[in-house]
């Protein structure tokens, strides 16, 4: 089943910004006290945050700016002429995140934040617990010869915003599904590069872009895991984030096991990368066609709840479309129509008009 359709576009990311809500109430809590706030079968619905709204989190907000530095990449090379530059493209959109944060980088030039449509949407300039890996990386804006974040870090924070990638390379290559996953994959990979150094960093990013593209392009998730285990194949770096694919599926194979906390937390805890991965691949695969069942799996437990819910979601979204998300979480969902028109974005890739020209400025 081919999903190159609008519906399925937005329904990854607000698949994943769902996720990302019904994880945020629970993200710093033990399994044991989300028992004893929620009952035994832990979170299972939205809590209202401000104003009555499910609020998202960082996530949620740097996956939106990841999309916009994606768009102005390629929206350049095709309105200018050139290849994409999606490295530094990306960079500038994740510095007018960083301002939407209060905080600027320690040498950047100040016209920087003077375009692109997100840094004027006012709900984004809420600070809702950044990770200090991309807070800092931004700041100091120090990379190394190959273009890569000098830390160590192998945190979350670059898989939990890549799922743009999946979903620009699917629309812009016209070649095989393979390919299309490797695209993907590569461009996951350097959106995490810019603010993490570990391959266990970016690696996952790549991952959940390949699965992403592959689910739109007509496969499973299954595939998609298998393309990529293919493409992380002799890579340096890559046995954690091989181990944790691999990891998720032994556990999905098992048919002995009820999925629970106790068998997620077998994964890890989900704030690095590799295991932030394979947490939210066990719980796609596992839901089947059930995203609600997908992203509860996906939040509780004793660890990362948003991350893990928010990048179940962007799978599960972009594997049964945006009619899959319970229309009372959507309506009352922060930023919702934002979220929606930048998924509507990502499907359309390019216009060459003057209102498009203006919102991904070249």
């Amino acid at each position: 089943m081919i999903r190159n359709e609008k519906e399925y576009f937005t329904g990854c990311l607000l698949g994943g910004a769902v996720g990302d809500a019904l994880g945020r109430p629970i993200e710093f809590e033990g399994m044991e006290e989300i028992i004893k706030v929620f009952g035994p079968d832990g979170i299972l619905d939205m809590v209202p945050g401000e104003g009555g709204l499910f609020e998202i989190t960082d996530d949620t907000q740097m996956t939106l700016f990841t999309a916009e530095g994606l768009l102005r990449a390629w929206t350049t090379a095709r309105h200018n002429g050139g290849v994409p530059d999606f490295a530094a493209a990306v960079r500038r959109s994740y510095l007018c995140w960083l301002k939407t944060q209060g905080e600027t980088a320690i040498s950047s030039n100040p016209g920087i934040f003077a375009d692109g449509w997100l840094l004027s949407i006012e709900g984004l300039h809420r600070r809702r617990a950044p990770g200090d890996t991309c807070l800092s990386a931004l700041r100091k804006g120090s990379l190394s010869e190959n273009g890569i974040a000098a830390n160590n870090s192998k945190g979350c924070g670059g898989i939990m915003r890549a799922a743009p990638a999946g979903l620009l390379a699917a629309r812009i290559n016209n070649g095989d599904s393979a390919g299309t996953a490797r695209l993907a994959f590569e461009i996951g990979c350097t959106t995490a590069t810019l603010t993490h150094g570990h391959p266990s960093g970016y690696y996952p990013a790549g991952v959940l872009a390949a699965v992403i593209a592959t689910v739109i392009a007509g496969g499973s998730i299954e595939d998609g895991i298998s393309t990529s285990l293919g493409i992380l194949d002799g890579r340096i770096g890559s046995r954690e984030t091989i181990d944790g694919v691999q990891s998720a599926l032994d556990l999905w194979w098992n048919q002995d096991l009820t999925p629970s906390p106790g068998v997620i937390e077998s994964l890890g805890e989900g704030w690095t990368g590799e295991e932030a991965l394979a947490i939210a691949l066990y719980c796609a695969l596992v839901a089947g066609d059930d995203l609600v069942k997908g992203v509860r799996l996906a939040v509780n437990h004793s660890g990362d709840s948003d991350s893990t819910g928010s990048i179940t979601g962007n799978i599960l979204g972009a594997l049964l479309g945006e009619q899959a998300i319970p229309h009372d979480w959507m309506k009352q969902l922060e930023l919702v129509d934002v979220i929606r028109q930048v998924g509507n974005d990502l499907f359309t890739s390019f216009e060459g008009t003057s209102s498009w020209l203006k919102s991904y400025p070249t």
